[in-house]
């Protein structure tokens, strides 16, 4: 039976991934399918499904951090959106759930991911938000699902205190499976902990994670989980399709709740707008959070079993495949719609200064370094040790401000904004460095180098030989490939150290 879940899930997975959608609509179109098979869901299943949604909280957790919620933008953009979009879609629809005021985390984390921008501004403004979410998320899962509590609960105001134990075992839990282990450990045990006094597992499981939140080895950890995670929460997607199958689906309420999913990326423009925040962050940022969340789904699934879910379980199942479906395009190509949109966008921007702000001049500097990574600074400090004038550009503000602490010209700016390229002063630059991880983001910087004329040297970083031709057609005249000339360098020192060691070995003889 096992073998049958993972291979249909499986099929349809790779399915919905080759057409440009997230491999978990395939997941809950597999549970449709199977249902509709006469398979229905098993203890093991549902088992498998609630440690795929523990391990969920539990990142979440993992990644709490008091300074980014507390963000205004993060605290103000998200709390306002949640209660807008809770008074539209009660306006809108009758007896909608809250829960579809939530955008999902584990589709834009993974859409972040992939286009190397977990890091950026908008990254981390709409994860931040996400957070925000999820806490939400979980204060309702924890209404729905209270019980009685047990005398033995009031032990859980000492649970910071075991913050110093826990990081201590996960200091010596090594870099490979023992570290995945312990993570699966601390949040099976924060959520079974929290059902034994009559708490929600979801909230033991999010907040044995915040007790590791900001350890060095924390986010190693969530990384080593990931996967586990992630075959985990497929159990979670197929049972809610095969617990009902497409079995009296309200079609006319899933139309109109998809329709109101397209309000929310306006919505969240909008705010981000009046926040003060530049359109294209604002554009981009509600352009990932513009879906419905798998939390909609862990919510419904608590609601359905006390009664007081009104769209019926298959309906919203299906609600968040299609908005996810439709959700997921359109945040791959979030630079392109924007430069295509650019126009209008930007007469919505509030005057002034924002917090986002681009540089638009390089004050004498000889050489721009793009991407201050391990490559990127490398560059730079060399660059700066021959003579030259380097200033390095990233957009992770915090690499911004810790290459700046350490004396560095570093400014703040995102190489995939057609904006940056249109309004900086390229005059007195010899060389432009492209030391950025995307394909992409590499790519278009390069091309818009090449609209704007510049006629110094572009020379950018080559992960597979694949990315050559795509690279010198888009304007790249120095390639470097930093795997295969690491080991080229390499063998050259090696050769130079026994060159040595024999002319040593020949004096002394």
């Amino acid at each position: 039976m096992e073998a049958l879940w993972v291979g249909v899930a499986f099929a349809l997975g790779l399915v919905a991934s080759r057409q440009g959608v997230p491999p978990l609509v395939g997941y809950l179109g597999a549970g449709f399918l199977l249902h509709g098979l006469g398979f229905r869901e098993t203890a093991f299943l549902a088992q498998a499904a609630e440690i795929g949604v523990l391990l969920l909280l539990f990142s979440v957790g993992l990644k709490l951090r008091l300074r980014d919620l507390l963000d205004p933008r993060v605290l103000g953009v998200g709390g306002a959106h949640l209660l807008l979009f809770g008074l539209l879609a009660f306006l809108l629809v009758p007896n909608p759930p809250l829960a579809l005021a939530f955008s999902s985390t584990v589709l834009v984390a993974k859409l972040l991911e992939d286009k190397k921008e977990l890091t950026t501004y908008h990254g981390r403004l709409a994860i931040g938000i996400l957070i925000l979410q999820d806490l939400v998320a979980v204060g309702l899962l924890g209404l729905y699902g209270a019980k009685e509590l047990s005398p033995w609960a009031v032990f859980l105001l000492f649970l910071p205190l075991l913050r110093f134990g826990v990081s201590w075992l996960l200091e010596r839990s090594g870099h490979e499976e023992l570290l995945v282990l312990f993570g699966l450990g601390v949040a099976l045990l924060g959520g079974e902990g929290f059902r034994q006094v009559g708490l929600s597992p979801e909230l033991g499981a999010l907040l044995a994670g915040a007790l590791l939140s900001g350890h060095p080895k924390g986010a190693e950890m969530g990384r080593a989980l990931w996967s586990l995670k992630e075959a985990f929460l497929v159990a979670f997607f197929l049972e809610i399709g095969m617990r009902q199958g497409l079995k009296g689906v309200d079609l006319g309420l899933l139309g109109g709740l998809l329709l109101l999913s397209l309000l929310k990326t306006p919505l969240f423009l909008g705010l981000f707008l009046l926040s003060g925040l530049r359109a294209r962050t604002a554009f981009v940022a509600g352009l990932y959070l513009g879906n419905y969340s798998e939390f909609a789904l862990i919510v419904g699934l608590a609601l359905e079993r006390t009664g007081a879910l009104p769209t019926g379980l298959p309906t919203l199942a299906l609600l968040v495949a299609l908005s996810m479906a439709l959700s997921a395009p359109l945040a791959r190509f979030s630079h392109t719609l924007y430069k295509r949109l650019e126009p209008f966008l930007l007469r919505l921007e509030r005057p002034g200064r924002h917090p986002d702000q681009e540089p638009e001049r390089l004050d004498g500097a000889t050489a721009l370094v793009v991407g201050m990574g391990r490559t990127g600074g490398a560059v730079y400090r060399v660059l700066q040790a021959k003579g030259e004038r380097p200033v390095g550009l990233d957009a992770d503000p915090e690499k911004v401000e810790r290459h700046r602490a350490k004396g560095r010209r570093v400014l703040y700016g995102d190489a995939e904004d057609p904006e940056l390229w249109e309004r900086l002063d390229l005059s007195g630059l010899k060389a432009v460095v492209l030391a950025l991880p995307d394909l992409e983001a590499k790519l278009l910087a390069a091309r818009w180098l090449k609209e704007r004329g510049f006629s110094g040297l572009v020379a950018a970083t080559s992960f597979h030989l694949e990315e050559d031709p795509l690279l010198k057609a888009a304007g790249v005249d120095l390639l470097f490939h930093p795997f295969r000339e690491a080991g080229e360098r390499l063998a050259e020192r090696v050769l130079e150290a026994l060159a040595i060691m024999g002319e040593v070995s020949h004096g002394r003889s």
